[in-house]
Order: C-alpha cells, then structure tokens, then sequence
C-alpha cells in the first residue's frame, strides 16, 4: 500500500540526472495508480480537482499524465481541441467530370492528371491538396466541370445514368496515429428540357450562397478589373431568367419556387457584406474575413452574409426578426449575430428604464429578466465560436448603433416614401431598398 501522504510533486524534483527525473516519474505513478484504485476508475473522472489538490500539479499536467496512464479514457472535450494535422485531401470522380479546384484552407500537391480541368479556379491544376490544420469545421469548396457534351455520342447513353464522386481525407490524429476517411457519394444525371424540376428540388440556397460569397471574393483577389457588383447582378438575374416562373416582359407575373425563394436575399446581403464593400476595410481586416470566409462551414459563412435577427419584448418571447430598419421599436431589444460582431441593442424607452436603474428595483423583475436574455444568448454565441466574435451592446441613437444600423435593409430612409413608425428609426443612405433591388431583379429578368 502507498502511503497517501508522501509529500511529493514535480515541482520538488529540480535533479538533473536521468535517475532523478525517472524517480520522480515513478513516483508520481505510483501515487496515481493508489487513486486509482481507492477511488474507482468511473469516478476518478469527477475528482479530478481533488486530485490536482492533493498531487500538487498544474491540472493540465494531471489530465496529461492521466492520458498516458489510462491510454486515453479521458475523452476529447477535457484536454484537447479537437485539432488534427498534417491533412491531404484526394478527390477520385467518373471521368464525365473535372475538377476545377477548391476555394479553401489548402495548397495544391500538383498532382495533375486526367480528372484536372482545363480551367482553374482557386487550387487547380490537381486532384490533390494539402491541408495543415482540421478541425470539424473545415470546410472545402470543390469546384468541378462537366466534361460530358451531348451530341451524337452520347445519344445512346441513359438519361438517368449515374457519376460517382470519391473524397479521401488523410489526417494525423490528436493522438499520433494517422488515419483515413473515404467518402462516396453518387449522382444522376438529368438532360433535357424536363429537367428543370430535377435540378430546381436538388438546390440548395445557403450553400449557394456560401459558394458564391467564396468565389467573388476569390475573383476580388485575383482579377483586376473584376466588378463584383455587376457579377453577381448577372448571375442572379440569369438565375432567375432560367428557373423562375413569369410571362414575357411582365414582371408582376414573376415568382420563384421556394427552393429559390430567399436566394436574391443572400445576394442583396451580399453586395452589401464586408466581402465586397472593402472601402471601409483596411487590407488586413478584408484578408482576415475572407480567410475566415474559406474554411468555415455553410452555417456560418450564411451568418457572416446575411446575419441573423432576434427581438426580445414583452409581449413575446425571443423570436426571429426581419433584417430590415422596421424591426427596431422603442420597447424593444435587438441581437444581431453577423458571426465577426454580436450586437445587443435596446431601444429608446428600454434604454431610458435601464439607465434609470428600474431592473434593480422590486417588482420589475421582468424587466430584469428582459435586459439579461439577449446578454445570456450573446455570450453562448461567443464561447461557441473561435475566434472571439466583438460583443457591442448600444441604445438606440447612440454612435455604438452604427454596427446594427449597418446591416439593416434600409427600407426607411431619408429619400424613401415609407413612413416612420412611433419609436422606429430611419437610415440615412443612399444604397437602394430590398424591394427596390427586387422590383428591378424582376423587371430584368423577364427581359432576359
């Protein structure tokens, strides 16, 4: 039996001699594997400050020598972040498709061949890439070309036939050991004018958006006289012409398939994101969102487009908001999530009651409880999310609310015709309304 008092840590052995250091190792052990046994190895996991009381040690240290001894029966969430390293990334696919190149956190390993397109966007030129850090939030963008061409050859092909896709991910685990994950994925092609209906079920908006935020701010960086304003205005409108439901030059006749339906809202956020509009921008700050931009995953990257909106009042519980000026009330506060800056906002009669200090006084517990809800789900976001987004927390009229005003639709502005509510607030710009921008999307898409 070890004695359990032994004064005994690592900071007491200074000997510089192997003997020393291997006593000291052993010892340590052995005062481990005594706990251990007293204690019981399910339970040693919910004493581990006593543990780190009792040996004296950093618990960084204890959790580590813990690993070693018990080969990993600490699980990843108590020591380590999750990171992976030394990761290659391999794409095999039919030979109807090519690879482009990816949009991400990755270099090309030049590993050309038959599947390389001609044309190359982001990381091309091969079918290899490697990556240095994985986390479960990497996130790729796979650019591919179709290489099929229907014509005489392809006549007696089925219309249905399928292309596979195969992703081969090579990483170094946490915990020294390489290791492999294949993914397959399989595809059928549709040709042909009913096509339409296939391809308009198979869309995704939010990861359409994510792509095209990635590949604008890809062709800011690489193309001079790039405009990516008139670019992506083209595209959505050639989008529209293509899948939307009108009757020629009749734009009151337009609509699009909910599967299209929220796709010009992303795009009219968009124009207006730190992804395009750089003036305000130092070099550094558009290279960081853009780098943060390539690796995070299509949850986020719809965040950092169009943010999110919640209001909290008295009559309702914590609900969704349009990202427009006319959410903004006197009685009201605002969360504004754009993943870079989280914003508590609280309107004028919420911020006059605040400061008069009524949420200390008895018999406005509700009013106590309504401020602290927006600051309770403003600092979940923050501790989920690295790195650290900015929390501003402003009042209505105050120079901080510039950072909610910013990201608003400007449906109510000083050159508008809309009228301002009671306790509502007006943008002083001069960049067009949603419903401007939509009117003229509608309007040119049934010209097209």
């Amino acid at each position: 039996m070890v004695d359990q008092t032994l004064p005994m840590s690592l900071s007491s052995s200074r000997g510089n001699t192997i003997e020393e250091a291997r006593s000291c190792y052993c010892s340590l052990r052995c005062r481990m594997t005594f706990y251990i046994l007293r204690w019981g190895l399910q339970n040693l996991k919910w004493r581990l400050k006593e543990l780190v009381e009792l040996l004296f040690l950093p618990r960084v240290l204890v959790i580590l020598f813990l690993k070693i001894l018990l080969g990993g029966f600490f699980q990843a969430n108590d020591v380590d972040l999750g990171l992976s390293f030394n990761g290659v990334f391999e794409v095999n696919c039919s030979k109807d498709v090519k690879v482009q190149g990816i949009i991400g956190p990755c270099a090309s390993l030049e590993k050309k061949g038959p599947l390389c397109s001609e044309t190359v966007v982001g990381q091309g030129n091969t079918s290899a890439w490697k990556m240095c850090g994985v986390d479960k939030k990497t996130s790729l963008c796979m650019i591919f070309d179709i290489a099929r061409k229907d014509g005489p050859d392809a006549a007696g092909q089925p219309a249905n036939n399928q292309f596979y896709f195969q992703f081969l991910t090579y990483y170094q685990h946490n915990y020294g050991h390489m290791r492999l994950r294949v993914t397959t994925l399989s595809r059928r092609w549709v040709a042909g004018p009913d096509s339409l209906q296939d391809l308009m079920a198979g869309f995704d908006q939010e990861t359409a958006a994510a792509v095209t935020a990635r590949l604008v701010s890809f062709k800011m960086e690489t193309e001079a006289d790039f405009d990516p304003i008139r670019w992506l205005d083209r595209s959505l409108i050639r989008l529209c012409s293509k899948f939307g439901d009108y009757q020629k030059d009749s734009p009151s006749s337009f609509s699009l398939s909910p599967r299209f339906s929220i796709f010009p809202q992303f795009m009219f956020n968009l124009r207006r994101s730190q992804f395009v509009q750089i003036v305000n921008n130092s070099p550094d700050e558009t290279a960081y969102y853009r780098m943060i931009l390539n690796r995070e995953n299509v949850s986020n990257s719809v965040v950092m487009v169009q943010p999110s909106l919640i209001s909290y009042s008295f009559v309702s519980a914590p609900e969704p908001a349009l990202l427009d000026v006319t959410a903004i009330a006197a009685d009201r506060i605002l969360l504004l999530d754009s993943y870079f800056t989280v914003v508590v906002f609280h309107g004028t009669s919420i911020a006059q009651w605040r400061i008069a200090g009524y949420q200390n006084q008895a018999g406005h517990e509700a009013f106590a409880q309504l401020l602290q809800a927006p600051r309770d789900d403003a600092e979940g976001i923050m501790k989920e999310r690295f790195p650290v987004p900015r929390l501003v927390i402003c009042d209505q009229y105050g120079s901080q609310a510039r950072f909610l005003l910013a990201k608003l639709n400007p449906s109510v502005s000083y050159n508008s015709d809309s009228r301002l509510t009671s306790g509502g607030d007006v943008i002083f710009t001069d960049d067009v309304s949603f419903e401007v921008f939509l009117n003229h999307l509608q309007r040119l898409a049934v010209q097209a």
